[in-house]
C-alpha cells in the first residue's frame, strides 16, 4: 500500500468515526425525546480502481420496528376509545351517587320517605310538613340535576368531537407536508431522519383518534388508512368535517338533524357502529358517548323520574284532585304525559299547590292537593297513602329494567346499579387496553436508545478515532523521514 493510499484510508476512518460519535451523541441526547428512533451509522468500503482505500460513510439508519409500531398505536386508538367511555360513565356515577351519600338519589330518596314517616306521626305539625315539601323539592332537584349532568357530558363530547377534528385534520395536513419534503430529501441522497421524527410524533398524536394503517410507498413517503377502510392520505390529506354546537338538550339527537355528524371530502360518514370508518379510537368513542351512551342514560333517568311521577298522579291516590290534575310531582307544574318523555327528569318539579313560595299551602300535603280549605289537622290519611305509594310495588312504565314490580327505592337502586355494572365492564376494558399498550410500548423501548449501549459504543469509537489518528502520525513521521534522506 502506497502512503497516499494509507493517508487516505486513515482520513476515511477519521471522517466514518467522527460521524459516528456525532450520532452516538444524538442519540443520547435525544434518548427520551418521543418519536425519536435511534440512528446508525451505515459504512462501506471504499474501493479505487480494484483496491480498497478505507471507508465510505453510505448513510444514516432509523433503528425501528414498524410492526410493533404499528400494533402499538392500534393500542393507542384502542386506550382512547375505552377511556372516553370510562370518563362518561365515571360521571354518571358519581351525579347519581352512592346509596351512603346524602345527596345521591337513594339518599334523598330516604329523606322524602322520613320526612312522610315522621309528618304522618304528627300531621298537625306545620314544621315536618314543611320538611315533607323540603325532601319532595330536593328529590325533585336532584333529578333535574342528574340530567344536567348527562347532557353536559353529552355537550363536552361534542365538543372533544371538534377539537379532534380539528387535530386530526391538522396532523392529516402535516404528514402530507413532511411526506414531500422526505421524498425530496431521499431523492438528493440526504438524510431525512430528523423529518422521519417529526412524522412519527405527528403520526403518533393522531393515532389514538383514528386507528390508522401505514403503507411505505418506496420514495420515502407514506399513504395513511383507517383501519375502517377510509383513505387520510394518499397524496393529498382527507379532509373530516364536523360542525359543533352550543348547547345540547335531550331531544337533540343526529338522527333528529339536532347535532352535526361526521363528513369525509365533504360526504357523509357513519360516525358510529361497526361499519364506521372510524370505529375504534376516541374520536368514534365521543361520537358514541354523545349520541348513545348519553341518550340511553337520559331515558334510563327519564323512566325513574316518570315512576315517581306517576305513584303520585294515580287517581285513587287523592280524591281532591280531578281527573287529569297533576299529583305531588309535576312536569314543569303540569300533569306529566307519556307521550312527551323524553327530558322529563330536567322538568320534574313539585306541585305549587303546597309550596307557599309559589302561593300554595303546606295543609294541602295532608288535607288533599285540589282542596279549598283547610281540613281537620290530625288526619294523616293522605299522608300514610303517599308513603304507601313510594314504597309500594310497581313496574316502571318505561327504560330498559330487568325484572318486574318494585318499591321506588330499589328502583333507583337498579338504576345505579346499572351504571355501576357499565362503568365496572368499561374499567375493565380500560385496564386491558392500558396493559396491551404498556406492553408494546415496553418492547419498541428494547430498540430505542439504550444509554449504557451507546457510551461502551462511544469508546469504540474513540479508541477507532485513535488508531486512525495514529496511523495518520506515522504517515507525518515517514514523511518527514523522507524528506530529511
Amino acid at each position: 500500500m502506497t502512503i497516499s493510499n494509507t493517508l487516505a484510508s486513515a482520513l476515511s476512518g477519521l471522517t466514518a468515526a467522527s460521524r459516528a460519535a456525532e450520532l452516538v451523541s444524538s442519540n443520547i441526547a435525544n434518548a427520551t425525546t418521543p418519536g425519536y428512533a435511534r440512528r446508525e451509522l451505515v459504512v462501506a468500503s471504499r474501493i479505487v480502481g480494484t483496491a480498497g482505500q478505507g471507508v465510505q460513510v453510505v448513510g444514516v439508519k432509523r433503528v425501528e420496528n414498524l410492526p410493533i409500531i404499528a400494533d402499538r398505536r392500534l393500542a393507542q386508538a384502542a386506550a382512547g376509545d375505552t377511556d372516553a367511555r370510562t370518563d362518561f360513565y365515571q360521571k354518571i356515577e358519581t351525579s347519581i351517587g352512592t346509596p351512603d351519600l346524602a345527596y345521591s338519589l337513594s339518599g334523598r330518596i330516604s329523606a322524602f320517605d322520613t320526612a312522610l314517616t315522621q309528618a304522618a306521626s304528627h300531621p298537625e305539625s306545620e314544621a315536618r310538613l314543611q320538611a315533607v315539601l323540603n325532601a319532595a323539592k330536593g328529590l325533585a332537584t336532584g333529578l333535574n340535576g342528574m340530567g344536567k349532568d348527562v347532557q353536559s357530558a353529552r355537550l363536552a363530547a361534542d365538543n372533544e368531537i371538534d377539537a379532534q377534528v380539528t387535530q386530526l385534520n391538522d396532523g392529516l395536513s402535516k404528514v402530507v407536508e413532511l411526506n414531500v419534503q422526505i421524498r425530496r430529501g431521499w431523492g438528493l441522497g440526504q438524510d431525512t431522519s430528523a423529518l422521519l421524527d417529526m412524522r412519527q410524533q405527528v403520526l403518533d398524536r393522531i393515532s389514538s383518534i383514528v386507528p390508522l394503517r401505514v403503507s411505505d410507498k418506496g420514495d420515502g413517503s407514506i399513504a395513511l388508512y383507517a383501519t375502517g377502510g377510509a383513505v387520510l392520505v394518499d397524496g393529498a390529506a382527507a379532509v373530516f368535517g364536523f360542525t359543533k354546537t352550543n348547547t345540547i338538550v335531550p331531544e337533540m339527537t343526529q338522527a333528529s338533524g339536532g347535532l352535526s355528524g361526521l363528513t369525509l371530502n365533504g360526504r357523509p360518514i357513519s360516525s358510529g357502529g361497526p361499519s364506521s370508518v372510524i370505529r375504534g379510537g376516541s374520536l368514534a368513542a365521543e361520537f358514541a358517548v354523545r349520541d348513545e351512551l348519553g341518550t340511553e342514560a337520559q331515558t334510563q333517568l327519564d323512566a325513574v323520574a316518570r315512576d315517581l311521577v306517576e305513584r303520585f298522579q294515580a287517581s285513587g291516590l287523592d280524591a281532591t284532585r280531578l281527573p287529569g290534575d297533576a299529583g305531588l310531582f309535576t312536569d314543569a307544574g303540569a300533569a306529566f304525559d307519556t307521550a312527551d318523555e323524553v327530558g322529563f327528569a330536567q322538568r320534574l318539579a313539585v306541585n305549587g299547590a303546597v309550596d307557599p313560595a309559589a302561593g300554595g299551602a303546606l295543609w294541602r300535603l295532608r288535607d288533599g292537593l285540589g282542596a279549598t280549605v283547610e281540613g281537620e289537622r290530625g288526619n294523616n290519611a293522605l299522608i300514610t297513602d303517599m308513603r304507601t305509594a313510594l314504597t309500594s310495588l310497581r313496574a316502571p312504565g318505561s327504560g330498559q329494567f330487568i325484572g318486574g314490580a318494585r318499591s321506588y327505592s330499589v328502583l333507583a337502586g337498579d338504576f345505579l346499579s346499572q351504571v355501576s355494572s357499565d362503568l365496572v365492564s368499561a374499567q375493565g376494558q380500560t385496564a386491558y387496553s392500558a396493559a396491551r399498550l404498556d406492553t408494546f410500548e415496553q418492547i419498541e423501548a428494547q430498540d430505542g436508545v439504550d444509554t449504557d449501549q451507546e457510551t461502551e459504543m462511544l469508546l469504540q469509537i474513540e479508541h477507532a478515532y485513535a488508531a486512525n489518528a495514529k496511523v495518520l502520525k506515522s504517515v507525518d513521521e515517514m514523511i518527514n523521514l523522507l524528506m530529511e534522506l
